[in-house]
């Protein structure tokens, strides 16, 4: 399994699911800092069409192509179907934000070979790590 922080340095996609368009809450803002840092976000939220200047999904399955990583600003008990979903689509790992932790959604995540992280914040683990993936 690797560390949250080496989860940060080998993902370049990030499927954000619960990503929100109130710059008030994490669910924006974290997303947009990564961006900034040079990650490519992919919003997951069936009420808005475009987030971060990326096209919305309303689910990980109507992702055209792979990501690295779900992470996942929902409520503990909708994890356990998120990482369903994850699984389903072959996402090698899955972040739940600080927190959101769910020993079930962790259980399946370690069952489809995923790697699992919860109540981590990836604004934390990537100042920490110095990460950017900008040029």
């Amino acid at each position: 399994m690797r560390t949250a922080q080496q989860l940060l340095a080998d993902s370049a996609l990030i499927a954000v699911v619960g990503a929100s368009r109130d710059p008030g809450k994490a669910a924006h803002r974290v997303p947009a800092h990564m961006q900034r840092y040079g990650w490519r976000i992919i919003p997951v939220n069936p009420t808005v069409d475009e987030l971060f200047g990326e096209r919305a999904y309303a689910s990980l399955a109507d992702i055209p192509h792979p990501v690295d990583l779900v992470d996942v600003f929902r409520p503990a008990r909708d994890a356990v179907e998120v990482v369903r979903q994850a699984a389903a689509i072959g996402a090698p790992a899955v972040w739940l934000q600080l927190g959101i932790v769910s020993a079930e959604a962790r259980r399946i995540a370690e069952e489809a070979g995923m790697d699992y992280v919860e109540d981590r914040c990836l604004i934390i683990e990537r100042a920490a790590a110095g990460l950017s993936r900008l040029a």
